[in-house]
Parts: structure tokens; C-alpha cells; sequence
């Protein structure tokens, strides 16, 4: 018998006298005493007897009509909208970031809404939406949450067309180097000291102040704070990250309970926003920062003080946590620092 094969369900009697639908699906044979394994309440032995036999042939009838109607299978056939949704949480359900899970969320119930409404999704929708935006920056990150789900659908078995919409060119924030470091670091350790230690850490560490600094807890040092340890959970790179700590930082740090956070003095840590408000908070109060100086520019400005003293390209990676030279080439290259010097070059 063909794969995708059917034989007309045949209502049989037990040895006991109860009724039952025999049935070979796709070579393998079937008894079925009751329409449970296509979800229906239909019990033929539950009848009086003079009637069982015709419930029998209902459930028979039954029985065949859901396996054709399902491509020969026991497994109902999902709609595009079920479909779907099974393959979007799948999705959701990965370990990704609350901000990104919630991008991802709101572009699929865009999506959804307009499968319900049309019943399919047109390239010409999907490609509608970044197409919404002016700003090239707004219309990249869209484009690239919806190439994530698109292609995880169409991976899955879902019937979408890709888009074919380019990336646009866009201006790159440059997040300013600090030309008075010591300066900027006493302004703002008047002004708040969470977020001058924050700022010290991030120059001196080169950790990354969101996630690394603001997650900080006391277990994260060792005995005497000369060194903080990563997991690669919690590093951009993914890779364990062992950094030492100057003593400029370690004169500030009190220790508390391991399981404490350094900067809410409590096992929760302050909201991701925390040091971004601070910050600019204090740019608010202090006209003369520059613009472009961010929280990042304090980092930057630590990466280009260890590479003009090392001039090493693998110590730059190691005190950055990045996971290649590659990566750390590219830094440099945004951060507009030479990677030649005259004395490198040819002579005659």
C-alpha cells in the first residue's frame, strides 16, 4: 500500500461483542472503539445494543472524512493562523532579552492581524513595514526584527515570502571620547556617587555600564577586589571575562553581602535605565559636556588610553572583552584611531 494510503473504515466486532472501526492508514493498521483520536465524543458501545452497529458506521464515516480532510493523518490539519501562532511562540519562548521580546511581539501581532484580515501575507505588506519610516536608523532595526521573523517562519514551514529590502546607509553614533577624563569624573562625583562609580568603572574596567556595571554584585570580586569575574551570560561576547580592578576603584568599593548589588545596596539591582537618567541628568545641569559625550565615551576614552600606552591590539581585546581581533580592528576604525604611524610606514 502507497505512503498517503487509506483503506475505507470497516466496522468490526470483538470476540466480547463490541464494535470497532478497523482501519490501515499509511500501513499501519488501526482499532478504533470510539472517536477520541479525532477529538469526537461519538462512543458506539455506549448505545443500546440495537443501535450500535449504526453509530459504528457513523464514527466509520466520521473517522475517514477528518484523515482525508487532513492529509491522511491523525494529526489535525492546522489553519495559516494556528500555524502560525505554534511557530511564533516557539520563538518567543527562546531566552532573549525582555526589550527584544518585546520588539519581536509587537511586530508579530502586526503580522498576525494582517493574516486574520487577508488570510495571507504579501511581500508587498511585509516590505510596508520599515517602509513606514524616514529615519534610516528606525527603518534598519525594523527591517532586521522583521527579517528575524520572517525567515524563522519560512524555515518552519510557513508559507511567507521574504523581503528583498536593502539595508539603507545611516550615520553611526559616535560616542565622544573625553579629552579631561579626571575633570569629568570630579564634576560628576559631586553630583551623584552611584553614577561616578558607574563612569570610573566603565573608563577603568572598560566594563559596559547597562548590563556589566549595573548587575554587579559583591560575590562578582574576589577576596580583595583587585579582580571581578563574568559568566559569558552576562557578557555581550559570551565569553567568561576576568578584569582587574585599579586601585583608583577599589578605594571606593565598601563590601557588603555577596548576594547585595554594589549600587542599591540590595539583592535586586536598579532598573536598566538607572545610569542613563543619571547621566543625563547631570549633562542637564551641565551645559559645558559636550554632546556627544555618553556613558559609552567613558569606555572609549579608557580603550584608546590602553592602546596608545600598549599599542597591543590583543591587550585592547582582552580589556574589552571582545570576542576577536576582528572586533577589536572595527572598535578602533569607529573610534577613528590610527592604526599606522608614520615610523610604520615605507621609506626610500
Amino acid at each position: 500500500m502507497p505512503k498517503n494510503s487509506l483503506s475505507y473504515p470497516k466496522v468490526r466486532k470483538d470476540s466480547s461483542g463490541k464494535y470497532f472501526i478497523d482501519l490501515t492508514l499509511n500501513n499501519k493498521r488501526y482499532r478504533l472503539y470510539n472517536g477520541k483520536i479525532i477529538k469526537s465524543s461519538l462512543r458506539p458501545n455506549t448505545y443500546p445494543y440495537k443501535i450500535r452497529y449504526s453509530k459504528a458506521k457513523v464514527l466509520a464515516e466520521e473517522v475517514y472524512m477528518f484523515l482525508t480532510d487532513n492529509d491522511y493523518s491523525f494529526s489535525k490539519k492546522l489553519t495559516n493562523v494556528e500555524k502560525f501562532d505554534s511557530i511564533v511562540n516557539r520563538k518567543l519562548s527562546e531566552p532573549l532579552s525582555q526589550s527584544y521580546l518585546k520588539t519581536l511581539r509587537l511586530m508579530s501581532e502586526s503580522l498576525r492581524s494582517e493574516l486574520l484580515s487577508k488570510g495571507t501575507l504579501s511581500v508587498e505588506f511585509i516590505n510596508s513595514i520599515p517602509l513606514r519610516y524616514n529615519n534610516n536608523t528606525s527603518y534598519n532595526t525594523s527591517r532586521r526584527h522583521l527579517n528575524v521573523l520572517v525567515n524563522y517562519l519560512h524555515e518552519n514551514g510557513f508559507d511567507i515570502a521574504k523581503s528583498k529590502l536593502k539595508t539603507r546607509k545611516q550615520e553611526e553614533v559616535l560616542h565622544k571620547p573625553i579629552k579631561h577624563v579626571k575633570t569629568l569624573l570630579d564634576d560628576i562625583y559631586k553630583f551623584n556617587r552611584n553614577l561616578h562609580l558607574c563612569c570610573l568603572m566603565t573608563y577603568c574596567c572598560l566594563l559596559r555600564p547597562h548590563q556589566e556595571i549595573r548587575l554587579l554584585k559583591w560575590s562578582d570580586f574576589n577576596d580583595d577586589l583587585s579582580y571581578l569575574s563574568l559568566s559569558g551570560s552576562r557578557v555581550k561576547s559570551k565569553r567568561n571575562r576576568h578584569v582587574p580592578v585599579p586601585i583608583i576603584v577599589r578605594k571606593l568599593l565598601v563590601r557588603d553581602d555577596q548576594n547585595i548589588n554594589i549600587f542599591s545596596s540590595k539583592e535586586q539591582p536598579y532598573n536598566k535605565d538607572y545610569f542613563k537618567t543619571l547621566f543625563r541628568r547631570f549633562k542637564s545641569v551641565n551645559p559645558q559636556v559636550d554632546k556627544g559625550v555618553t556613558l559609552y565615551s567613558f569606555r572609549h576614552s579608557g580603550a584608546i588610553e590602553i592602546y596608545n600606552r600598549t599599542g597591543s591590539l590583543s591587550k585592547l581585546q582582552t580589556a574589552m572583552g571582545h570576542s576577536s581581533l576582528n572586533v577589536s580592528l572595527t572598535y578602533l576604525r569607529g573610534l577613528e584611531i590610527a592604526e599606522l604611524k608614520e615610523e610604520d610606514m615605507p621609506m626610500v
